[in-house]
């Protein structure tokens, strides 16, 4: 497994090592091991997996307080997914990575606390699964505006809008949100 890190420090990419044959494949998804290795010491407490059609944007979410460092990966289709810097303390708050996740890369996204995360779908039936460190906390939940001016995401869209909830379409910009100290 290599863990790789990224343009803002914090996530993490994560390639695993595929080993894979006329059957088919078999790679680690998570290693506690691994990540000890890279100094991240990780205890998961919650799995989800959401489906989407393709061109639904699902974030960009957080918690606060209460946050959630999630484990990110697809096990079919693909997204282009994004973390947001939204540490105020941070030399890098407002930036923000983005990566393609597929089925076929098998590729990992560890998102820590004090970043904003969403996707968006790339292929129809995209399962989407992730690991959190932390319970979902309904009354702690915040939506950063996926398309705000001021952090400038290239999403990409293609020229078409993405499909969104009512949650997602209401997001606050990163002015407004209590982002963390």
């Amino acid at each position: 497994m290599k863990i790789l890190p990224t343009s803002i420090p914090g996530p993490l990419l994560i390639e695993p090592r595929v080993f894979g044959d006329d059957r088919g494949f078999f790679f680690e998804a998570w290693s506690a091991a691994e990540f000890a290795v890279s100094g991240l010491d990780v205890s998961f407490v919650q799995d989800n997996h959401s489906r989407s059609q393709k061109g639904v944007l699902r974030g960009l979410h957080f918690q606060n307080p209460k946050s959630q460092g999630k484990l990110v990966r697809v096990v079919s289709g693909a997204v282009y997914d994004v973390a947001v810097d939204i540490r105020r303390s941070s030399p890098y708050f407002g930036k923000w990575i983005g990566v393609e996740l597929s089925a076929e890369n098998k590729r990992l996204l560890w998102v820590p606390k004090g970043f904003a995360h969403g996707f968006l779908t790339l292929e129809d039936q995209t399962d989407f699964l992730y690991k959190c460190d932390a319970a979902y906390s309904a009354d702690n939940e915040h939506t950063l505006a996926w398309d705000d001016p001021s952090i400038g995401i290239d999403w990409p869209l293609q020229g078409a809008q993405p499909l969104l909830s009512n949650k997602d379409r209401s997001g606050k910009t990163l002015a407004e949100i209590e982002a963390f100290a």
